[in-house]
């Protein structure tokens, strides 16, 4: 299981991973942009395209993720971190989800995504967000 640092903001993400990527000598793994996404059923509005919806780097084999928030979506400085939690065992995310989600608020549902077997978002009792990432097994 992996556990990393996730920052969410409102349109910088990509200023913020170069940013980073040199004050802090890091490696880009990757960025997604909302309009990389399939979107037969819902068609990305013009102003989401260019946001990223996804991106890491890494820093002395520790890894950072960031996003952006889809345009219209609250965003309040301060709230932009939570905490990403990737595993490739299905029933241990499926069993802290559900800790984390007792007594707090479900943001997403645990579900299949389009880049994830299980993917869901939660907040605590404490006003902590976690995002639960199923990862396959790579063999």
């Amino acid at each position: 299981m992996n556990i990393a640092p996730y920052i969410n903001l409102d349109g910088q993400c990509a200023d913020a991973v170069a940013f980073y990527e040199k004050a802090l000598q890091a490696k880009v793994k990757g960025i997604m942009r909302f309009g990389d996404m399939p979107n037969e059923e819902h068609p990305i509005p013009d102003e989401a395209k260019n946001r990223v919806m996804h991106a890491a780097i890494e820093i002395d084999g520790h890894t950072i993720m960031f996003s952006d928030t889809f345009p219209g979506q609250p965003f309040t400085y301060g709230d932009q971190l939570s905490i990403a939690i990737v595993s490739n065992d299905m029933e241990r995310l499926k069993s802290i989800y559900h800790a984390l989600a007792d007594g707090g608020q479900v943001i997403m549902e645990l579900q299949k995504t389009f880049w994830s077997p299980l993917y869901g978002m939660v907040k605590d009792k404490f006003g902590i967000q976690w995002q639960l990432n199923g990862e396959e097994c790579k063999e």
